[in-house]
């Protein structure tokens, strides 16, 4: 099982799961934990091989993207959580979308960060230069010039700084055992694009999300159960640049949905 951190509310019966993004870990949370934690349960996770659940996972040589999402599903299980507001960031948004098209109606809702929702020419370009250059160079080098290309303003320096601290402590193993799965993500990404989800999504995305604020904007007007809200001063993760407004909005579209 998943390294997870519980914190239960004294009154509230509605849960929230954070999911954090590749190279990440429950930490990225920080920021969101004690606002959320005062209206609902929280849980908080490290998917395989980030974080502590590292140790659980280092025979594996192969991961598929499915048993990644059924990971964090089987710890809800675990817990007996039967449903929950489903809240992830960057790549933790793909592992969302993955839970709810293998066990449809446990996402209450769902909020996206920074979602990644399509590969564009850039994307492809970038995985495919890490993919050729991974047995050349150290893989840090290539997580700091991606970090750079998708965290490129000096305003969100807090948030690319803590992006490279948490691959760091990925390693090497896990961010090729991740790589790896690019092509299994971009195949699960263009079934997204035409499938939505069982539950309202709503995607908070920073205004300087260069990459990409464009493909989320593109998909809102096609998907009639999903809404965008911009983050004004905000970059990729929008839940560190601008906590607070990250958190209100958020806060606000899950109560909408509970009541």
């Amino acid at each position: 099982m998943l390294y997870n951190k519980v914190f239960p509310h004294k009154s509230s019966h509605t849960w929230v799961v954070f999911v954090h993004g590749a190279g990440g870990s429950n930490v990225v949370w920080f920021r969101q934990l004690r606002e959320f934690k005062k209206h609902f349960n929280v849980l908080l996770v490290d998917l395989r091989g980030h974080g502590k659940s590292k140790k659980e996972y280092t025979q594996a040589e192969i991961y598929a993207f499915d048993e990644i999402a059924l990971d964090v599903i089987r710890t809800m299980d675990h817990l007996k959580i039967k449903k929950a507001h489903l809240v992830g960031i960057s790549l933790g948004c793909i592992v969302i979308r993955a839970m709810d098209k293998l066990a449809p109606g446990r996402a209450e809702s769902i909020i996206l960060g920074g979602a990644v929702v399509q590969f564009n020419k850039r994307i492809n370009a970038l995985v495919s230069v890490a993919k050729l250059l991974q047995t050349i160079f150290p893989y840090m080098w290539l997580y700091k010039i991606n970090a750079w290309i998708l965290i490129p303003y000096k305003k969100d320096i807090v948030s690319r700084k803590l992006f490279i601290q948490e691959a760091i402590r990925l390693g090497e193993k896990e961010f090729k055992k991740w790589l790896r799965m690019s092509t299994e993500i971009k195949d699960n990404l263009q079934e997204f694009l035409i499938k939505e989800a069982s539950a309202p999504v709503l995607y908070l995305m920073g205004d300087r999300d260069h990459m990409f604020l464009p493909t989320v904007s593109n998909l809102v007007k096609k998907h009639f159960n999903s809404k965008l809200e911009i983050i004004k001063n905000s970059g990729h993760v929008c839940n560190i640049d601008q906590p607070d407004i990250f958190n209100e909005r958020s806060i606000q579209f899950i109560k909408s949905i509970s009541s």
